[in-house]
C-alpha cells in the first residue's frame, strides 16, 4: 500500500525510526555508512569497493573507512576476489542481515504508529 506522506510526516517517520534505532539496535552508523550497508544488503551482489565508490560518487578510501567500521561491528566482511586479486568483494554477514532486518522492523513499527496517529486525527 503506497504511503501518502507530507515532507514533515516523512521527516517525523525518519526521526522516530532513527531514535528507536539508537535505543534498540545500539551501535549507530553515519548516514553514509547506512547507505552503503543498505546497498550491500538490498542490491544484488557482488559488491566491490570500486563499485560502491562509483555508486556513491566518493573515493575508495571513503568506502574503505566505512567498511572498516562496519567490519569491526560484524556487519560486513571483505574478501579478495580470487579471479582478480586487485578487487575486494564485500560479503554479507548474519549479524549484518539481522541489523538490517531490525532496522526494517523499526521503520515498519514507526510507520504504523504514524499511520494510526493520522487515522485518529481524521
Amino acid at each position: 500500500m503506497p504511503l501518502d506522506l507530507r515532507p514533515s510526516d516523512a521527516l517525523g517517520l525518519w526521526h522516530a525510526a532513527t531514535l528507536e534505532h539508537v535505543r534498540v539496535i545500539g551501535p549507530d552508523l553515519t548516514i553514509r555508512q547506512l547507505a552503503i550497508l543498505l546497498h550491500i544488503y538490498l542490491a544484488p551482489p557482488p559488491h566491490t569497493v570500486r563499485g560502491l565508490a562509483a555508486m556513491l560518487g566518493v573515493t575508495k578510501p571513503v568506502i574503505t573507512r566505512a567498511l572498516d567500521t562496519m567490519g569491526h561491528m560484524g556487519l560486513v566482511r571483505r574478501v579478495r576476489d580470487e579471479r582478480d586479486r586487485r578487487n575486494v568483494i564485500i560479503k554479507r554477514t548474519v549479524e549484518g542481515a539481522l541489523f538490517v532486518e531490525k532496522l526494517g522492523d523499526i521503520i515498519i513499527a514507526e510507520g504504523r504508529k504514524l499511520s494510526s496517529a493520522e487515522g485518529a486525527n481524521t
